[in-house]
């Protein structure tokens, strides 16, 4: 059994070591023989990142850097990424956050719970990284009418409640176990997104396809949160979410997507006005222009946040 796993780099000279030796301290991979091998995708950093990960494991067969020339955003890199594993003869695709850390037993959690599901995506329990006892996400949810999506458990204290494995129709690309069998069917990450909501549009194509997806609380995942993105409160990340949660939207809701519209216009203008309270004008800025590239069919990277 072939296991591989895709990490995403841009700039991410504090966490990658981190993330990789959790990986390398992996027990059996569900008991039977495996092999892993892992692939570090850089979108052009700007720091000593790949440096780093030359010097500590460039000796390593289980690692490999795909070096791209330009910031090309999460889901274009994923995707070179799996493109790359796909020829490697990859059984499994685990695509993980570089700013996470693993549990020893993660791939042979993961990999039993894909054995009881066969042909599903399988999510973990996460963790924050620095409260270890405070769930980032225990798989997620999504609304009946508008299809707005949460994490389930987001801010609770580990008491025992998700513990039950169990399908989900959500689930964060921080960190998902894709079977080869689910990416020949649903095909690879949607690269218009760039940033944000390429998890959700995934999701929601699987749904669509009949393709389930299922929470497995035994394999535990930390993750250093908001890292890749400078924090949920940036320009980048307004921009991002105003545009993206557009798009996927309209690709997914049909009919209903003009009753999504009211919500987002009401959501998107209470968020305006607290920023505003607060001194933000660049969030607001970043709000619209995100609308206004919609609109006009800009998607990729933005040509304001990079």
């Amino acid at each position: 059994m072939k296991i591989a796993v895709i990490l995403v780099n841009y700039n991410g000279r504090q966490y990658n070591t981190a993330c990789i030796d959790s990986l390398f301290a992996q027990k059996n991979c569900g008991g039977e023989p495996g092999e892993m091998k892992i692939y570090v995708v850089d979108n052009a950093s700007q720091d000593d990142s790949m440096q780093i990960i030359q010097e500590r494991y460039g000796t390593d067969r289980r690692v490999e850097m795909i070096l791209l020339n330009d910031n090309y955003g999460f889901s274009y890199a994923n995707n070179a990424g799996i493109r790359r594993a796909k020829a490697w003869g990859a059984d499994y695709v685990l695509l993980l956050n570089n700013d996470t850390e693993v549990r020893e037993d993660l791939l042979a959690e993961l990999l039993k719970c894909a054995g009881r599901h066969p042909d599903s995506m399988i999510a973990p329990k996460i963790y924050y990284s620095d409260r270890r006892d405070v769930f980032w996400s225990a798989g997620g949810e999504v609304s009946p009418l508008i299809r707005k999506v949460r994490h389930t458990g987001l801010d609770q204290k580990e008491e025992g409640q998700f513990d039950q494995e169990c399908q989900i129709g959500f689930a964060t690309g921080c960190c998902l176990l894709l079977p080869g069998t689910v990416i020949d069917r649903a095909g690879v990450l949607d690269e218009k997104f760039f940033l944000y909501y390429e998890d959700t549009e995934y999701c929601f194509r699987l749904q669509r396809m009949g393709i389930a997806i299922y929470y497995c609380p035994r394999a535990v995942v930390w993750h250093k949160v908001g890292a890749s993105s400078k924090g949920a409160d940036s320009p980048l990340c307004a921009y991002y979410i105003a545009r993206n949660w557009l798009l996927c939207n309209r690709l997914h809701l049909g009919a209903r997507y003009p009753l999504f519209l009211l919500y987002y216009a009401v959501n998107r203008a209470a968020c305006c006005m607290l920023w505003l309270l607060r001194g933000r004008k660049t969030l607001v800025l970043a709000t619209c222009r995100g609308i206004a590239d919609y609109r006009r069919k800009k998607f990729g990277r933005s040509a304001y946040y990079r």
